[in-house]
């Protein structure tokens, strides 16, 4: 039986939450040095990546939902501390949670209307399509932090949302 695009998306909210805390654990386990480490990734180190998923995910929570704290960069570092960064992440993973579990079909089929952080020109974009790309998004900027902690530590936790799915059968 197919799954509804509602339960796409919740399912992609849990596989989000699930392996932001993955990251997290392995990211925890690096001395300070290799975390704060500018590797090449576009926000350079993992501090700075797991910083801007979070200042993004604050974002289109915002657009999607009106509420919320945003920033005007996506560069910011928002926590300098690991473990307050960590618990913001879970504060925000629980909001995704409950606002994607929270939605209707119609709602789904609705259409946002936002401005970006980097130009003033108005937006309009379906709620199905920004759920996409948001999740897409996460998925990108995790899989840079996981081939930067291959390389300082030669492993990294297993993301893959087929690996997720099989734990949840």
């Amino acid at each position: 039986m197919p799954m509804s695009l509602k339960n796409n998306f919740e399912m992609f909210a849990k596989y989000n939450q699930w392996a932001n805390e993955r990251i997290y654990k392995a990211a925890s386990n690096l001395d300070e040095h290799d975390y704060r480490m500018d590797c090449g990734a576009f926000f350079k180190s993992i501090h700075g990546t797991l910083n801007h998923l979070l200042v993004t995910d604050r974002i289109w929570l915002q657009r999607l939902t009106g509420y919320g704290k945003t920033e005007n960069r996506l560069d910011i570092i928002v926590y300098e501390d690991f473990l307050e960064l960590h618990s913001a992440r879970r504060v925000e993973d629980e909001r995704i949670v409950t606002y994607v579990t929270g939605l209707t079909e119609p709602a789904l089929a609705g259409v946002i209307t936002y401005r970006r952080v980097s130009t003033p020109e108005l937006q309009k974009q379906d709620v199905a399509l920004t759920l996409a790309h948001w999740f897409n998004h996460q998925t990108h900027h995790r899989g840079q932090i996981h081939a930067i902690l291959t390389r300082l530590v030669g492993d990294a936790p297993e993301l893959d949302l087929l690996f997720y799915q099989r734990l949840l059968q």
